[in-house]
Order: C-alpha cells, then structure tokens, then sequence
C-alpha cells in the first residue's frame, strides 16, 4: 500500500496537469477535423507504449529481474540482465520505428478507412501526424526499461514521475502557439509528444544512473534468458494491454463509422475515467508485481495471497467511489473542467453520456490490473493473452452491435462490458489454481463498501443540478465551485459512512501504510 501510495501520488500530479492540458486542448484544438486527426495520431504510439513499453516489457521484465535480486550479487546480476535486454531490443525498436514512419499512410488508412465522408484534409493530416509523433515510441520503449530496473528495486518515484514531462510539453506547445489555427497546434503537439519522450528517456536514465544500475551496451545476443523474456513478452502484450486494443477498437470504429466529432467525445470521456485508473489501477499493479515475484521466489505463498487480496481491497475502496461519482455527477464535471473556446456545450453532453458508460467499467478495468500480476509473477503471461483475447473479441462484436443504435455511446458500453468479463476470467483462472480466493476480511468489507458507495451516490444525484449551474455559468470560480461541490461533500459522506459501517478502518490503513514495502 505505501508502494502504491506513492505511485498512485505522483499519477494524481500527472493526472491534473494532463487535466490542465486537456483544458487546454479544449480551448484552442476543439473537437473538430484537427482534434481528431491529433488524437487518432497520438493513440498509435500511445497504444503501442502501453503494449509493450509500458505493458508487456514490464510483465515479462520485472519478474525476471526481481528473481535476480534474491541471487547472491543481486543488483549486478539484475544490470546485467537490463544490459542483455537493451542490447538485443535496441536494433528491434529501431527497425520498427523506421518501418512505421515509412509506412505512415497504409497504417491510418487501415485504421480509419481514410476518414471516408469526411474533409479531404482529415487523412493526409493524419498521416503527417503520425510521422511526427511516432519516434516517441522508441525513446519512450527504452525508458521503460529503465523504469522496470527502478521498479525491480522498489524505486517507484521516478518511475511515476516521469508521465508528468509529457503533459508539460504538451502544455507548453499549447502554451507557444496559442491562438494560431487549429492544424498549426496540431502540429506543434504532435512535435511536443516526441520532445516529451526524449525528456522522460534522459530523466529516467539518470535515476538508474544514481542508483549505479545504468546499463552499459553489449553486442545483442540471445542468451536463453532473453529467450524467455521473448517468449514472455508477446502474450504479456495482449494481457495487459486488453483495455488499450479495446480502446483502439473503439477509435477505428468511431472514426469510421460516427460523425466528426466522436474522436474527440470518448477521447474526453476516456480522460476523465483514466484519472482514477491511473491513481489506482497503475499505482497497485506496478507495486504488486515485484512484491509478489520476490514472495514467490521465496517461497512464501501465502504471504503472496495476503497482499493479493489486500490490493484488490485498497483498488475496490477508491474504484468504487470514484466509478459511482463518475456516473452521476458526469455532465457537470465535463462541463466544468473542459466546456470552454471550441468545445461547446453540445460537445461536453456528448462527451458526459460516453463517461458514464466508460465508467460503469472501471472497478473491472482497475481490477484487471491488480488480477493479472498474479499471474505474472508466476512467469505466466500466456494465460491473461488468452482471457484478453476473448474479451477484445466480445468488445469488438459489442461495438459493432451497439454502436448502431447508441453511437459512440455504445462504442463505450462495449469496452466497459469487455472489462468486466475480462476480470471474471482472471479471477476464476487464479481460482482454478489455488493462486487466489477472497479471504475472510475481503469478504467482510466488500459488501459494507457497496452499501457506503450507494449512500454516497445517492447525495452526489441531489447535488448535479446545482453544480450543473454553477459549472455552465463559465466562469472559473463558478467551474472550481462546482468541482468542490460535488467532490466535498462526496468525499465526507464515503468516508464517514464507510468508518459507521466498517468498510475500512483508519487504523488499519494507517499501520499498513506504515510497514516497510520491501517484504
């Protein structure tokens, strides 16, 4: 819990000021031909970061490198490692960095049909984008290994910290070309995502630098734990990366099927319901895989079933209220931190009724991080691939039968149902295997944090139509006022209803954040 404390701290810093970036992005992009070329530009790196810089490099890496931990010369043992995985993945990243930029146009053109009906402009935009932001995809992927080796080490600071360098260039992008045309900002963002993956690369090279684990270049060779790293890191890719490729899904979909516009709706939408993800999801699962790989490879498994089910009970007592708040209180909320210069008021209700769909899935898309470690630690990554793939295939048949009737509302009803089954497929799968079942504290407390959440709910709904107002006055103190409206009394009522009720104990929380994070 401390481990994850101070990851999901750091993410809640990135968090609002990718908030402040996304404001930004409202006023002077909108939700029109450039937001939405940008954002389909953006998500191909992005998604592939999350796959396998950030997704499947980290599953199959951490594991491996903890494991070496416990070895007599631990840290050099856990370096040299890194050194074989730079040296063989070095030339790789390259190569598809340069296969990428070459063959911009075919890639957007399969993702989006070419944006058929749509300006003539929106594809060649899109291509141009692309180019222009996709080298953050190798600095970003050679980042990520530094970042595991930080994490392998229990320093989890620098790790989290560095997403805050993206939204600041981001940010200042915005910031230098304010008021110039729309394609002009574009531009300058789709430029400011590569410069952000350099700075997150050199930030990230001098923590492991004075931690004495900077990684020297050997000549590549595939040793056999490189081997099993390979071997790990494909299925790993589509396990823990199942709500990206959801998301991509859904991206395809929406563009080539929806009007101008709905890009740019689950975009915003999707913005706001990662904000808990990242604080809880991410903060949880980065913490809870090395734990559990060193539990394990010492032979504690109990211990590794202890802190299991204390991480789903920590995800469950953040996810649920912030799902709950996320689902009521949606439309002032958008309002408030995004209806401003081009995103109208039309804008904000679209993008609100996307919000509450998405969120009706984030406990699932939170629970998925904290379940699939489990299965990591154990040096299985095939068997989340396999759930990730039923479930990328229900999303898919789930987009195309409800975006008909809902549009890009139904396009997020299909990732949020997706999640869902995903999450009961891992948590029967480590079932199955005696690796996980809720223990008696999980299951006194999980039933009393539904009832506190459902209190909680029920005074957000009273509270929407005045923050509604106070929001779409467009003034900021109106809009911070509304904020602390509905976030205030919310927060008060969650946790003292949840300490009458017994849902959590602050005495509890306290100790446990107290114990050292090494176990």
């Amino acid at each position: 819990m401390r481990a994850a404390t101070t990851v999901g701290s750091l993410t809640l810093i990135s968090r609002v000021l990718g908030f402040l970036r996304d404001m930004l992005m409202a006023r002077y992009l909108g939700a029109g031909l450039a937001a939405d070329a940008f954002l389909v530009a953006f998500r191909l790196p992005n998604l592939f970061r999350s796959l396998f810089a950030e997704g499947a490099f980290s599953a199959a890496f951490v594991p491996m490198a903890a494991a070496r931990l416990e070895m007599p010369d631990g840290r050099a043992a856990a370096r040299r490692f890194a050194e074989q995985a730079l040296a063989f993945l070095l030339p790789i990243l390259l190569a598809f960095t340069g296969l990428m930029l070459v063959g911009a146009a075919p890639v957007v053109l399969a993702m989006t049909g070419g944006f058929e009906g749509a300006d003539a402009a929106k594809y060649p935009l899109t291509v141009a984008l692309t180019r222009l932001t996709f080298p953050y995809l190798l600095l970003i992927s050679l980042a990520a290994l530094f970042g595991g080796l930080l994490n392998a080490v229990g320093r989890f600071a620098a790790v989290a910290a560095a997403p805050i360098l993206l939204n600041l260039a981001l940010m200042a992008a915005l910031l230098l070309v304010r008021g110039a045309d729309s394609l002009v900002t574009a531009r300058a963002l789709a430029v400011a995502v590569t410069v952000a993956g350099l700075l997150q690369f050199l930030w990230l090279f001098l923590a492991v630098r004075r931690e004495g684990l900077a990684p020297r270049l050997p000549a590549p060779r595939l040793s056999p734990e490189i081997r099993t790293l390979l071997r790990r890191i494909a299925p790993a890719a589509l396990g823990a990366g199942a709500t990206q490729l959801n998301l991509l899904v859904s991206t395809v979909i929406a563009a080539r099927f929806l009007p101008e516009g709905s890009v740019s709706w689950l975009y915003y939408a999707d913005r706001l319901n990662q904000l808990p993800l990242g604080m809880i999801g991410v903060g949880v699962g980065i913490a809870l895989l090395p734990t559990l790989s060193r539990l394990i490879g010492a032979g504690r498994p109990d211990a590794a079933h202890h802190q299991q089910n204390r991480a789903i009970e920590f995800a469950l007592f953040l996810a649920l209220p912030a799902a709950t708040a996320l689902v009521v209180a949606a439309h002032p909320l958008l309002v408030a931190l995004f209806q401003q210069g081009r995103f109208t008021p039309a804008d904000a209700k679209a993008a609100a009724v996307a919000l509450q769909a998405f969120s009706l899935g984030l406990p699932a898309y939170i629970l998925v991080k904290v379940l699939t470690p489990g299965f990591h630690a154990r040096g299985d990554t095939r068997t989340p691939m396999r759930y990730a793939l039923v479930a990328i295939g229900v999303n898919l048949v789930g987009n195309l039968l409800l975006v008909w009737p809902l549009a890009h509302v139904g396009i997020a009803l299909a990732t949020a149902l997706a999640a869902w089954l995903n999450v009961a497929l891992l948590a029967l799968g480590l079932g199955a295997r005696g690796h996980f079942a809720a223990d008696d504290q999980l299951r006194r407390v999980a039933p009393r944090m539904l009832l506190t959440t459902l209190l909680m709910g029920l005074l957000l709904a009273l509270l929407v139509p005045t923050a509604l107002g106070l929001a779409s006055a467009g003034s900021g103190t109106g809009r911070v006022l509304a904020i602390l409206l509905l976030v205030g009394p919310g927060l008060l009522a969650y946790l003292g209803a949840g300490m009458l009720l017994g849902a959590w104990e602050p005495r509890s929380l306290l100790a446990a954040l107290r114990r050292p994070v090494t176990p």
